[in-house]
């Protein structure tokens, strides 16, 4: 890992941290607004420190890391999760998330079977009235 460097583009850092599959996907996310750095919203040239503090909002979660170490290039995976500090509070958060998502999905009836023929006749006959 880049050691000597100070400072890592934000966008290059989650991607070398394994957040995201290709640097233009973090790019995007940043512009979208899902991370922040230091408690403000970053842009994608924003330049990370060692100790700075990210919150990743990456669908239903949200991480919040504080950066250990700096990486331009990306890793192995096990290199890549000494780059970052997950708090307590995240990991618990989106255990909870998750645990509601299995509870949702298990509640949810699934379909019986497929409508055939007639009932999908019926039921675009039914999408059309309105």
């Amino acid at each position: 890992m880049a050691e000597y460097a100070m400072s890592v583009r934000v966008d290059q850092w989650l991607w070398a941290a394994r957040f995201f599959k290709t640097r233009s996907l973090s790019s995007q996310s940043i512009k979208g607004g899902h991370v922040s750095l230091n408690g403000v919203r970053a842009k994608p040239a924003k330049e990370v420190k060692k100790g700075d503090v990210l919150i990743l909002k990456k669908g239903l979660e949200i991480f919040e890391l504080t950066v250990l170490a700096l990486a331009e290039k990306r890793g192995s995976t096990t290199l890549a999760q000494g780059l970052y500090q997950e708090s307590e509070r995240s990991i618990q958060a989106r255990e909870t998330v998750r645990e509601q998502q299995r509870n949702h999905a298990a509640s949810s009836p699934a379909p019986k079977k497929r409508p055939d023929k007639k009932s999908r006749r019926h039921i675009i006959q039914f999408k059309q009235s309105f």
